[in-house]
């Protein structure tokens, strides 16, 4: 991985778009740092400061803005927005006929789509920025903070309408960003600013592991974590290159004096084909019972045992119902993105077929029954994944939002990385080949 990332820094055009990436990547940590108008941000810092950053409630929202969220920064909502709006219209196109016709039109379609996805995310920053806004006023951010109601010293509606504007507008810029890494640098544009945001709380977070640690004056605590940390990677690496590789022959066709077709290829169906996205859908599902608690206020019975099982990661009603809705979000998602119906239209359309398997219904059947299989697997790997990381936090005393070794952190960190890495391999590629093309 180095030594490419030494041959890309070698070739000009290459360097001007890593040097391009970095450059905005810096951009965006800065306004990360850059508060909203409208707040007092040394009691801000004061309340992370008394609270250590230990509020597990906003922890997966704070894990995707880089820390911006408790800081009420102009970034505080980060790239989650965008997040969120993907998967809703990605989920939607299963639904509307409209979106899957779009999403059947090629380039043309995919920018309608993409043109939908701003706009539900500008409409997602702006509810998700009152709410914020809203928690912030009431105090709510920091729960166990005595200075939390003073966050917003003006509570007058023009200074929140400021603050709401600021944080979408921060949201757009965040975006815009990102298609700008997209278009112009190396790799995807928001898988990357998710990946910085989860990576600059890093250092900070192991650190205070060595701080708060017991043994050899917290030394044997870090090195453990990064010991930990080592083997999951490797892990996760070796588990998201897994594959199954299903064959596919085309037959031979002649027009003429030419024949055309008869070539083998595969189709690669990934033990984990799901990503990461049933681990955001798990952390969500549960996020919500313990945000209508808060915002309630209720001290009923239903309030409090929720508050007692449903808040807390160590707990094992909390480690269990997350494990299950990993592994069910992991079908659910596997269903909707891969249709082995169409798959086995399109093959039977251009004259392949898989050997030993008749073309059609049989093909489609054949590679639902693969699928439902290797899902399997990759099911309980996130679900191990994810839950590896919380068993360590109550060994080691951290928080749900700031424990380094998250299963969300490790699984986003090492995708990306990987087709980070790939996708400059395969540009290396084509300025080797360059000679034989003129």
């Amino acid at each position: 991985m180095l030594t490419a990332f030494a041959r890309a820094f070698r070739t000009p055009d290459l360097r001007k778009k890593m040097l391009f990436t970095l450059g905005m990547l810096v951009v965006y940590r800065l306004g990360a740092h850059v508060p909203v108008p409208g707040i007092d941000y040394k009691v801000v810092t004061n309340c992370i400061r008394d609270t250590k950053g230990n509020n597990t409630l906003f922890g997966l929202v704070n894990l995707f803005s880089g820390g911006a969220l408790l800081q009420l920064t102009i970034f505080a909502l980060g790239i989650l927005p965008y997040i969120t709006a993907s998967i809703i219209l990605q989920l939607l196109t299963v639904v509307i006929p409209r979106l899957e016709a779009l999403k059947k039109e090629g380039q043309a379609g995919t920018t309608k789509i993409t043109q939908y996805t701003r706009y539900l995310t500008v409409a997602l920053a702006v509810l998700q920025a009152t709410g914020l806004v809203a928690t912030a006023r009431s105090g709510s951010l920091f729960s166990t903070c005595t200075q939390a109601s003073q966050i917003v010293p003006n509570q007058s509606v023009f200074t929140t309408v400021t603050m709401v504007i600021c944080m979408t507008a921060g949201t757009g810029l965040v975006m815009w960003l990102g298609e700008l890494i997209t278009d112009r640098g190396i790799g995807n544009g928001m898988s990357l600013l998710m990946f910085v945001s989860i990576a600059a709380g890093f250092p900070g977070n192991l650190w205070a592991i060595k701080v708060s640690g017991k043994i050899a004056g917290g030394w044997v605590e870090f090195l453990a974590v990064i010991a930990i940390g080592l083997v999951i990677i490797g892990l996760v690496v070796f588990v998201e290159q897994a594959q199954r590789r299903i064959p596919v022959q085309y037959a031979k066709r002649m027009i003429g004096r030419r024949s055309y077709g008869g070539s083998s290829t595969y189709i690669p169906l990934k033990v984990n084909q799901a990503g990461v996205i049933p681990v955001i859908f798990a952390s969500s599902l549960l996020f919500i019972p313990a945000l209508i608690v808060q915002f309630s206020g209720s001290r009923a019975g239903w309030a409090q045992w929720i508050s007692r099982n449903l808040t807390k990661g160590d707990h094992p009603l909390y480690l269990t119902a997350y494990f299950l809705l990993i592994i069910f979000f992991a079908f659910f998602y596997v269903a909707i993105s891969f249709n082995p119906e169409e798959v086995a239209d399109n093959m039977k359309k251009y004259g392949g077929f898989i050997p030993g398997i008749r073309a059609g219904r049989p093909t489609s059947e054949y590679l639902s029954y693969v699928l439902n299989r290797i899902t399997w697997p990759g099911a309980l790997y996130l679900g191990l994944i994810a839950l590896v990381p919380t068993v360590a936090i109550a060994i080691f005393n951290g928080s749900n939002g700031n424990f380094p070794l998250g299963g969300t952190s490790i699984l986003i960190i090492v995708g990306v990385g990987l087709e980070t890495v790939k996708q400059i391999e395969s540009q290396l590629q084509q300025h080797n080949y360059e000679g034989f093309l003129r």
